[in-house]
């Protein structure tokens, strides 16, 4: 049986449940859903799966928060979870991850895409078995990176304090751009979005 509430809108923010990783770069995704849910007067419940839920109206359309608690790689299996529950078409869900590729303080919106080496991103795209779904990637990336074999490290520790101020902006900048996406679609958010921050 779904739970159907007259076709809603789902953002997920992709990220990993537990105090440790709170705060890390892996965790941007939950980082803007959180911001939503309190600029909109939500709050978090949990779900009837692997994720916790938030329901909240933009410009009279029904919204649905989403953070898997399945831990990154699996984000994919909360995500159809949701999706199926509630009879949420593909052309309705929005992901918003981290991004190692894209300068920290940049989003980049797309329609549709790979999952650009994104664990989430691949989860997502192999259990919808599609990759036709919108997405907001927030730059996490460094002037001096760490080699590839460090790279899981990296993601997974929290940001230093001459990132913050960007990091703030990022997430500020990024709940506003999954807004638009609900009152606007995805081709208006790509537009006005895609600038360098």
């Amino acid at each position: 049986m779904n739970d159907r509430i007259d076709s809603p809108l789902v953002i997920a923010g992709l990220g990993n449940p537990g105090f440790e990783y709170e705060q890390t770069r892996h965790n941007l995704g939950f980082m803007v859903v959180d911001k939503l849910c309190q600029s909109l007067r939500a709050w978090w419940r949990p779900g009837k799966g692997e994720y916790v839920l938030a329901v909240a109206e933009i410009d009279e359309r029904t919204v649905l928060l989403v953070k898997p608690l399945t831990y990154m790689n699996n984000s994919g299996e909360a995500v159809r979870d949701v999706l199926e529950r509630f009879d949420v078409p593909i052309s309705n869900l929005l992901v918003v991850v981290d991004d190692l590729a894209i300068e920290l303080g940049t989003l980049r919106v797309r329609a549709k895409g790979s999952d650009g080496g994104h664990n989430g991103l691949r989860s997502i795209i192999f259990d919808l078995n599609t990759h036709e779904f919108a997405r907001i990637r927030c730059g996490i990336k460094q002037q001096n990176m760490p080699p590839k074999s460090e790279t899981a490290d990296f993601v997974l520790s929290p940001f230093d304090e001459i990132e913050r101020e960007s990091v703030v902006k990022m997430v500020e900048t990024a709940a506003e751009a999954a807004s638009e996406f609900v009152r606007s679609g995805i081709g208006r958010t790509m537009t006005k979005f895609n600038v360098r921050m």
